[in-house]
């Protein structure tokens, strides 16, 4: 079960490792979407170092709608295509931007964020919606972020109802 408190850790494949863990436990169980994607951010929110914002768009339509998060108040609608999270929900990839004001047509929802990760969430091939992270960091980030945060998002599919 989550400990409530980040874990100290010295690298990212010890982070990720450790949230694997506590998502897993978090969500075992429960089926339910919204509750899940609820813990879901809650947990990466606070276990992560310098985020500013953790949270899920859901697709509805031909756009993604704001579902839970942790952070500031975001943009509730975001169409297919535009902006990071529409552009890796569209093409349905993960997509991690050093810098948002380099991304063409970046969606500011914050102007702290200067970062951004988003994990497309798809089941059998069809998008569901995408987990976006941002931080006040350039570069925040990389490689080993993506690959974490899309295993952290395909626990969070198993998670759910068929």
């Amino acid at each position: 079960m989550f400990s409530g408190t980040a874990p100290i850790l010295t690298n990212k494949s010890e982070l990720y490792q450790e949230l694997r863990a506590q998502l897993t436990s978090l969500l075992k169980g429960e089926p339910d979407a919204i509750a899940n994607a609820a813990n879901t951010a809650a947990l990466l929110y606070h276990s992560m170092p310098d985020v500013n914002w953790v949270g899920f768009y859901f697709l509805k339509g031909s756009d993604l709608v704001l579902g839970p998060f942790q952070g500031r108040p975001a943009c509730v609608r975001i169409p297919l295509g535009k902006g990071v999270c529409g552009t890796a929900g569209e093409r349905r990839v993960s997509i991690v931007v050093p810098d948002v004001n380099a991304f063409p047509g970046h969606i500011a929802c914050d102007s702290a964020s200067l970062s951004e990760l988003v994990a497309p969430l798809a089941r059998r091939g069809s998008l569901v919606g995408v987990l976006d992270l941002d931080s006040p960091l350039l570069g925040r980030f990389d490689e080993a972020d993506r690959a974490g945060c899309e295993s952290l998002a395909q626990i969070y599919m198993e998670s759910l109802k068929e």
